[in-house]
């Protein structure tokens, strides 16, 4: 059975990923990309599903591991009677094709370890063909090839490289797997001791860029530092995930495949970015948003891949026993045919908050996003599935209603700002009208408070966004209301779940974690009200369920009392970065939104 999500750590090069177990097994990596097919899948399964796992034959007295600091160089040390020895474990940024480096160091004493290479490709579904080469073993599948370079002879068995040996205090042994088209022939080796090296200068080079200080600093750097690796370098695309299928619920069927980029993390992303100084990295991704929406507004997406790909078609792999039995495994992901209105909005105000940041406006831009208020006149008031991606047809979502006003509020603030040209009297009418029914339809007098969709009692954590986006002050009665409600009635051990699976009609069966960037919502909620004292408590509530090395999932299980879903979760850290800001210096993504 895999290990729970929070015994797992990320290495990645900025084009894939892999998760490292606290057991020495590398369970999860898709080679060349985020969204390529897993060599190694055990996280889904099982170890012949495939992984890479080298760790001290006897059980260990204590394992303890970190990154260095303000890298994403992995160090794991193993206690067992009669030694100690450390594992170090990188992606070293790619020049060409993609490698994995480890190494194993003597720390104190001598350590027999075990060395046990399953590779699995498309998910565990075909054995490749090893063979040897001159001081490796060479894996061949289809297009797959996998090359391990080592000291050391293995034993090649069931399609399996395997090796047993010591290491004393003071020696290093390293390993390196590369991956490369099987059409091509194998790439120079590299050396592994001095790619770590270079990894680990790289790395603490952009770490040195970070503006951020504070009291949550390392908890901020860790984050940052997790966004860049979730970055597809090519494109400039953020991922939401390094992962498909990690349940929401354990056992349950809500395992969707998040290695591809939503348009609605990108007013989070690019903010978090900038106000940390990173303004190479949100241009980028700017650049990235703008390129994948071109084309045909009504045709917006919600999500796309990592170039801009429309096409992430979903389907199941039955193989594939799930994550402690949560299943189906899902690839790709059906959603993206979705109508979710928000996305207009949160395209609206991402360009917006890149120029006001001082972002060099792209000439395309503007002509696009008037395409998209177009598109977005005739349809704000249809249903849409809303930002939950629900499964049970369309309904009028207050929060899809609410970003609708944003797209033509931050429409008429560009036009007034940047001296552009724009119908913005009709824009001022219109956004004068969603205002006014939203007001009218989606709050309740009798609850006091803004309800999940036009007509029903339900609670949404998203309304917690109204005072930052700026639809209503922070200090409005109806913004308190609706804190104080979502505070009585949707908060399970101190955090904020996103809303009452058991009445809400999402199409799927009821039961899920506690999605964690709602309680950072609450946190900018509270901030902005001007209660502090609550917004510093939740904040240190929700950043400390991050595990042993600063990662956090998607969602928290507060029964289990531990991560679920998709990891390490992009949204949760940039939620993260933007409460730390608001708190730490009064600014940040909310702040600025707000206003």
């Amino acid at each position: 059975m895999a290990l729970r999500i929070e015994d797992y750590a990320l290495v990645g090069d900025m084009q894939s990923a892999a998760l490292v177990g606290r057991d020495g097994s590398v369970d999860w990596l898709c080679w060349p990309r985020f969204d390529s097919d897993a060599c190694f899948a055990a996280l889904l399964g099982g170890p012949d599903d495939g992984r890479w796992r080298i760790a001290p034959r006897l059980e260990p007295r204590r394992v303890t591991r970190r990154y260095h600091p303000g890298t994403l160089v992995l160090e794991t040390d193993f206690e067992v009677d009669g030694g100690r020895v450390r594992l170090v474990d990188c992606m070293p940024p790619r020049a060409d094709v993609p490698d994995l480096v480890r190494v194993v160091e003597g720390v104190e004493g001598r350590v027999a370890i075990d060395f046990e290479l399953r590779l699995r490709m498309e998910y565990g579904a075909r054995r490749p063909w090893l063979r040897r080469l001159d001081g490796g073993v060479e894996a061949l599948a289809g297009p797959d090839a996998v090359l391990l370079r080592s000291p050391l002879a293995c034993e090649l068995e069931d399609a399996c490289a395997r090796r047993t040996f010591e290491v004393e205090a003071g020696q290093r042994v390293p390993f390196t797997l590369t991956w490369f088209p099987s059409h091509r022939a194998p790439p120079r080796p590299i050396d592994p001791l001095v790619q770590l090296e270079n990894t680990e200068r790289f790395w603490a080079g952009w770490v040195a860029r970070c503006t951020h200080e504070g009291p949550w600093r390392d908890e901020v750097i860790r984050s940052l530092v997790t966004l860049k690796a979730l970055t597809y370098a090519p494109t400039g695309g953020l991922v939401a995930a390094a992962t498909t299928s990690l349940p929401e619920r354990l056992g349950g069927v809500r395992n969707w495949d998040y290695r591809y980029c939503w348009i609605r993390d990108a007013t989070l992303a690019l903010t978090a970015l900038v106000d940390a100084g990173y303004r190479e990295e949100a241009a980028a991704w700017r650049d990235w948003l703008l390129r994948a929406v071109a084309g045909d507004p009504e045709k917006l997406q919600i999500m796309y891949g990592l170039a801009g790909e429309r096409r992430l078609d979903e389907r199941e792999v039955p193989w594939l026993a799930g994550y402690e039995g949560s299943r189906p495994v899902r690839v790709g992901n059906a959603a993206h045919r979705q109508l979710q209105l928000d996305v207009y909005g949160e395209v609206m105000d991402s360009l917006f908050q890149a120029e006001e940041a001082g972002l060099s406006p792209r000439p395309e831009g503007w002509r696009m996003q008037r395409a998209l208020l177009e598109a977005l006149e005739g349809r704000w008031d249809e249903p849409d599935e809303g930002i939950w991606e629900v499964r049970a047809g369309r309904q009028m979502f207050t929060h899809s209603k609410v970003m609708a006003w944003v797209a033509f509020d931050r429409a008429i603030r560009a036009v007034r700002r940047f001296g552009l040209e724009a119908p913005v009297e009709r824009w001022r009418a219109l956004r004068k009208q969603i205002h006014e029914e939203v007001c009218r339809r989606g709050y309740d007098v009798e609850r006091g408070a803004f309800v999940q969709r036009y007509g029903a009692k339900d609670l949404d954590a998203s309304l917690l966004v109204i005072p930052v986006v700026g639809f209503l002050p922070p200090r409005d009665p109806r913004v308190l209301g609706t804190i104080d409600a979502i505070g009585r009635e949707l908060v399970d051990d101190g955090l904020v779940r996103r809303y009452d699976t058991a009445t809400t009609p999402d199409g799927l069966p009821p039961g899920e974690g506690i999605f964690l960037a709602c309680s950072f919502w609450m946190v900018d909620a509270l901030a902005l009200a001007g209660r502090r004292d609550e917004a510093v408590r939740l904040f240190e509530r929700v950043s400390s369920l991050a595990n042993d090395v600063g990662l956090l999932s998607e969602q928290y299980d507060p029964g289990a009392r531990r991560l679920v879903g998709n990891y390490p979760q992009a949204f949760s850290h940039m939620a993260l970065v933007g409460s730390a800001e608001v708190l730490a210096r009064g600014c940040g993504p909310a702040s600025r939104r707000s206003r």
